[in-house]
């Protein structure tokens, strides 16, 4: 075999398994917004085809020997062909070890899993979704042993959506968190609450679904590559590659800020993706490299750009113009305090920006207790209708509120939920260090999103997968990681909107 040739072979694999991710990618967002809700045995079917394909082609004898091959000359590749080499032999490895009749069989799980979650959404009915949960749940530890034997199931999980990250790394972060989050949220607290009025009312889909691609607009998504959709649980896709990105929301009608934010998160996750160089594009390079640097500028754009005092006050004449009727008592102040309310909830995608990370240490713990076998499925709603009160103070009515609401454990997202509240520090210094050569506020003041978006790109977005989240945030930021960033701008935000001596 020829260098030269074996490059070329290299890429070309990458663009056939990049066109089978693309028909599956479509066939799963299908079921996630506009097919019927009674296909998802013709959805299963069709993936386990595709997917006993994508195995055979990624274990198959001249994949493996073209990847060794390149992995012997890789001191002859440049740092892309390394890049890509390192990241296919790693998926190829762990494909080797799964079983293709179990490989198979757990992609037709996930789709009739994720439609066994919605219905018993709807009907507030969990002893329907718990068999589906319980192989879920059995299929992530099996396929952890056979990935890594001597490895920590949870922890190899954690590790493959944010690479380093483990039980003892989450510990020591959370506890971090919680050291000084836990007081602020009292502090609030024993303050006069802020009135979220301003959200509440009667607001018409046409009209959010207008504010929604405005959103897009002035965030600065490309809408020729970027499509918007509505779904029972937000999220954002990729399809084949960065060229066509799709993102969700979800509009309720009594509070036109649900999705609101929703897009602007789901916006950020597309921007990332758009970001990556062209030459990436249908290589395994293309996209975002964690869940931990992915959430990072979705919760970015969510919450430190999209509630800041000088984004809603640009704001606020568009949804006076919209909503005049309910808009016209409020100020944009009204809102800016509103959208920055410190209130222990019941739904983690509405949760303010201060309560938010202990939404997401509930399910930590509990993702760690089921994986260790401590806890069962069938004991959930009772893990988390206790841990909300212990942790959140909060009352759970039913299992649609609780236990049901996010759609992750539905596809096999085990290990996800700590990216959430990981990405939302990287973002707080990230912010720091943008502001060093960005006049940040001058730019939301004036919804001017090009020079964010432009360092962002440079920093971050550009390099695709080609460097690890470590060098990324090595790169970006110029110093470690360090999760004071996150809690000195949570408290300097709740000074602000509480008047707190804190």
């Amino acid at each position: 075999m020829e260098l030269e040739n074996a490059k070329k072979e290299l890429l070309q694999l990458q663009e056939r398994m990049s066109a089978y991710n693309h028909a599956m990618g479509l066939i799963s967002y299908d079921g996630e917004t506009t097919a019927p809700k009674g296909t998802a045995q013709n959805r299963a079917h069709s993936l386990g085809i595709l997917s006993e394909i994508t195995y055979q082609l990624s274990t198959g004898k001249d994949t493996v020997a073209l990847l060794e091959y390149l992995d012997a000359h890789k001191d002859e590749l440049t740092q892309k062909e390394k890049r890509m080499v390192y990241l296919l032999i790693k998926d190829i490895r762990f494909m080797q070890k799964i079983p293709m009749e179990e490989y198979v069989a757990y992609q037709k799980l996930t789709v009739e899993s994720q439609d066994a979650w919605y219905n018993a959404k709807m009907n507030d009915d969990f002893a329907s979704f718990e068999p589906y949960l319980e192989k879920i749940f059995d299929y992530q530890k099996r396929f952890a042993h056979y990935a890594a034997p001597d490895m920590d199931p949870y922890d190899y999980w954690l590790n493959e959506y944010e690479p380093g990250l483990s039980r003892r790394v989450c510990d020591e972060f959370f506890a971090t968190l919680r050291q000084r989050i836990v007081p602020l949220i009292k502090a609030c607290g024993e303050k006069d609450q802020v009135s979220d009025d301003c959200l509440k009312g009667d607001f018409s889909e046409d009209k959010q679904e207008q504010l929604a691609l405005w959103l897009m607009e002035t965030m600065g998504l490309d809408r020729q590559h970027v499509g918007l959709s509505t779904t029972e649980h937000p999220f954002t896709t990729s399809l084949g590659s960065h060229l066509d990105e799709r993102i969700t929301t979800h509009y309720q009608r009594e509070d036109v800020s649900s999705s609101l934010f929703s897009v602007v998160h789901e916006g950020g996750h597309a921007l990332y993706d758009t970001g990556s160089d062209g030459d990436l594009a249908y290589t395994v390079l293309d996209g975002g490299v964690s869940m931990g640097i992915h959430e990072s500028q979705s919760r970015f754009y969510e919450n430190i750009l999209g509630r800041s005092k000088g984004f809603i006050r640009f704001l606020f004449p568009k949804l006076q113009e919209l909503f005049p009727d309910e808009m016209r008592p409020y100020t944009w102040q009204d809102v800016y305090r509103a959208v920055n309310r410190v209130q222990p909830s019941l739904i983690r995608t509405e949760a303010d920006e201060v309560t938010y990370s202990l939404h997401v240490m509930i399910r930590y713990e509990i993702e760690k207790r089921v994986m260790a076998g401590e806890l069962s499925v069938h004991e959930l709603p009772c893990a988390w209708n206790k841990m909300y009160k212990e942790y959140l103070g909060v009352d759970v009515p039913n299992d649609r509120q609780g236990v049901l609401q996010d759609s992750h454990w539905s596809f096999g997202a085990i290990g996800y939920f700590p990216s959430y509240a990981l990405g939302s520090a990287y973002g707080a210094q990230f912010m720091a260090k943008m502001k060093e050569s960005v006049d940040v506020d001058a730019a939301l003041a004036q919804g001017d999103f090009a020079p964010i978006n432009a360092w962002n790109k440079e920093h971050i977005w550009h390099f695709g997968s080609l460097l690890t989240p470590r060098e990324i945030l090595d790169s970006a930021l110029g110093a470690p990681f360090d999760p004071a960033y996150y809690l000195r701008y949570l408290e300097e935000k709740c000074r602000d909107v509480y008047g707190l001596d804190y």
